[in-house]
């Protein structure tokens, strides 16, 4: 993103991401991306992430993500972009692509946003009435993590990597009390953020399960940040927000079922 932009550039969001294989110790990761397209004020970046086994010399996809950068301006005005450049067949197509996901992103959110008006509605909630649900409020899960230089880009802002991160950990310890065995991360949905966070802060992350779906269960995560001030105050920052989607595998491979939940 920075060598398209010629500048200093920060992750706006990231579209959502889905883990086809798990990558394990000792074999070789490949991360390639590519700028596709260049909007007004902001850019996709694509991500392909490939995974290859030293011993067979297979390579699998691990993950195929799309991010959306911005160029961090000096004053107030927003920088415009150049264009891409277009070479081959495959950038004319990812070109093309690109506006699609940026179409489907911005109803996406949209459409989240008019179901949580309807859900604030008075009376509009869910209520589980099976005899053996699960009480969600066990799976609560709440972690501090102080920002320290390791963690932080070259302009000082949190790695937008290392707080997925620290949410993964939150998150799957949260499904893990479901299911009782080690969750696996399927999927980042509406990994967005808010606003920055620094070197120095104090990120508080909150995790619980919202739902579950025979094999799979959603978790969400709220990441807040507070500097010495606002820690002393408690007036958070809210940065960041996504949902994890887990499964389980039983020690023979068979995926495991998670029980209902009650809210």
């Amino acid at each position: 993103a920075e060598k398209h932009a010629g500048m200093s550039c920060v992750t706006a969001s990231m579209d959502d991401i889905q883990f086809e294989e798990a990558a394990r110790v000792g074999q070789i990761i490949s991360i390639r991306t590519k700028v596709n397209r260049a909007f007004k004020t902001s850019m996709e970046v694509g991500i392909k992430v490939t995974v290859q086994d030293v011993l067979t010399n297979a390579e699998k996809i691990v993950s195929v993500a799309y991010a959306t950068y911005v160029a961090k301006p000096v004053g107030a005005e927003k920088v415009e972009l150049k264009p891409v450049q277009l070479l081959s067949a495959e950038d004319h197509l990812e070109h093309s692509l690109a506006s699609e996901r940026r179409r489907i992103r911005l109803g996406y959110v949209q459409v989240f946003q008019k179901l949580m008006q309807e859900s604030n509605k008075e009376g509009a909630f869910y209520t589980c009435e099976e005899k053996d649900a699960v009480s969600t409020k066990h799976t609560h899960v709440k972690s501090t993590e102080l920002v320290l230089p390791p963690h932080a880009n070259h302009h000082g802002n949190t790695f937008g990597g290392q707080i997925m991160a620290w949410m993964q950990t939150v998150a799957s310890i949260s499904a893990s009390r479901l299911c009782r065995s080690h969750p696996i991360l399927k999927s980042v949905n509406m990994f967005k953020f808010w606003g920055p966070s620094f070197v120095g802060d104090r990120l508080v992350f909150n995790a619980i399960v919202n739902n579950t779906f025979h094999n799979s269960v959603e978790v969400g995560v709220r990441v807040e940040a507070y500097n010495c001030e606002e820690w002393i105050k408690d007036q958070p920052r809210h940065i960041n927000s996504a949902f994890l989607t887990f499964n389980a595998v039983s020690d023979k491979g068979e995926l495991l079922t998670f029980p209902r939940v009650k809210p």
